[in-house]
């Protein structure tokens, strides 16, 4: 790995370089992001001037774009982290990225049916409510009833109750 040269902060504006708010500015990715990109091994490790400062080139700010996007559309680190290699591999095969993209794809595929099966669900109970001064409910006796989540852990936590009367705090069952 090539040594990096040290500058002055002023000396590195004047190259073109950019601290870290500007970086953030120019790539639409928070300070505390940049960071965290930085420390997982996502961005390259920025250069740094005699006063320790973070600077960043164009291209650390057109990773970090690239990041973004990624993110944009759902990708997770670990695909991003393969992206990122692909993207800089000049002799990949495109076969990889849609392969990394098409799983991607299905996972959202079966999440959207997910989400449309708890809509479905919700919308039911809804319009069994009758959303008066009556204590009945089918929406609580479903979330009391209904099948668990699956791989939700049980809530065994104290709630507070919905009223203010004797028992104020209630034990989840398990």
């Amino acid at each position: 790995m090539a040594r990096r040269e040290t500058l002055e902060h002023a000396d590195a504006l004047q190259r073109g370089m950019m601290d870290i708010g500007q970086a953030a500015r120019l790539s639409g990715v928070s300070v505390k992001m940049i960071r965290h990109y930085e420390a997982i091994g996502l961005l390259p490790k920025a250069q740094r001037t005699f006063a320790n400062y973070r600077i960043y080139g164009a291209n650390d700010v057109h990773v970090l774009r690239f990041i973004k996007r990624s993110r944009g559309l759902g990708f997770s680190m670990d695909d991003i982290r393969a992206l990122l290699g692909l993207w800089g591999d000049k002799r990949r095969s495109s076969a990889s990225v849609k392969d990394i993209a098409g799983r991607h794809v299905a996972e959202l595929t079966q999440r959207v049916a997910e989400l449309q099966s708890i809509i479905t669900t919700l919308q039911h109970l809804t319009q069994h409510c009758h959303g008066d001064a009556r204590p009945a409910c089918p929406i609580l006796d479903d979330l009391a009833s209904g099948p668990p989540i699956a791989d939700a852990p049980p809530r065994t936590r104290p709630v507070k109750a919905a009223s203010a009367g004797p028992r104020s705090r209630q034990q989840m069952p398990r």
